[in-house]
């Protein structure tokens, strides 16, 4: 299943996450995923795994030119000239000469000039062909406002926490509006396990709620593929994570059914309207101990 970016490019409506993957487990998700029939893989500088994303798509033979790869611009590179030498840096880690999709990881905004100057450089990496689309993730419709109202090219994605207890309705209103597609990183609801205090009373994660099991029951799924199956039937794009083998297969395999509309109703009224991960107001420079590899 393919989704086609503003910009006419396309790209995979589900593929694999690579967040909190130790590098030394990377290429052997990566290589799984590929193999199972994945062509869409994500990671980010912060991440730290970028040279091992490139080596897992090397051992299955398969050309790069099939796999969409995207990756990210960590906030301490933000800035014009600092972000082409993160890119350039990123591109080195990946051994490409291009990448499929590159976004600015967060806004920042107490320096969102900078933010600003970090996503003109992306445009000139997309108009170089470093980049065959651009984007972001982690923004706001307050933010992607601001943003288009001072560059050039409308963000072809917007990357977003986005699960079936926070669904961002109005954001994924906003982002298709402007012709932006949202993707969803913890699609099914993985960042409860890092902070389970975040979890509504009664489910500690979507995939434990009666109203997923209950479909998954109807379905003979799994529940994390009918959330999965939840994302691709709102036409969003998805990026779950796994290391085991097993389970990158069990998540690939939602594309022999669809839900109902009552059903993706049902599902939608699990929102909470409180999202688990970081909040995109508050970020800076040093909200994360991260330190992005040169």
């Amino acid at each position: 299943m393919l989704i086609t970016l503003n910009n006419g490019v396309e790209m995979p409506a589900l593929g694999l996450g690579v967040f909190l993957t130790p590098p030394e487990e990377t290429a052997r998700a990566v290589e799984a995923a590929v193999t199972d029939g994945y062509r869409l893989i994500d990671t980010a500088a912060a991440y730290r795994n970028e040279r091992e994303v490139a080596e897992g798509i090397a051992r299955t033979g398969i050309d790069r030119s099939e796999i969409f790869v995207t990756t990210k611009l960590w906030v301490t590179d933000y800035g014009y000239e600092s972000a082409l030498r993160a890119c350039e840096a990123s591109l080195r880690r990946l051994g490409f000469d291009y990448v499929d999709l590159y976004l600015l990881h967060w806004p920042v905004p107490t320096d969102f000039d900078a933010t600003v100057g970090a996503y003109r450089a992306a445009e000139k990496l997309l108009g170089d062909g470093r980049a065959r689309a651009i984007g972001v993730s982690n923004f706001s419709a307050r933010h992607l406002e601001a943003l288009i109202g001072r560059t050039d090219v409308v963000p072809a994605v917007n990357q977003v926490e986005l699960h079936p207890f926070f669904i961002q309705r109005e954001l994924r209103n906003f982002d298709e509006h402007h012709g932006i597609v949202t993707q969803s990183w913890s699609p099914i609801g993985g960042v409860y396990n890092r902070k389970p205090q975040a979890a509504p009373a009664g489910a500690a994660s979507p995939l434990v709620h009666p109203v997923v099991i209950g479909l998954a029951e109807k379905y003979g799924k799994t529940p994390a593929q009918v959330v999965l199956r939840w994302h691709l039937d709102h036409g969003l794009s998805a990026i779950p994570k796994s290391v085991r083998p097993e389970r990158i297969a069990e998540n690939f395999a939602v594309f022999d059914f669809v839900l109902t509309a009552d059903e993706i109703a049902a599902i939608d009224g699990l929102d909470t309207g409180k999202r688990a991960g970081s909040d995109p107001e508050t970020i800076n420079a040093q909200s994360f101990n991260i330190t992005v590899p040169r």
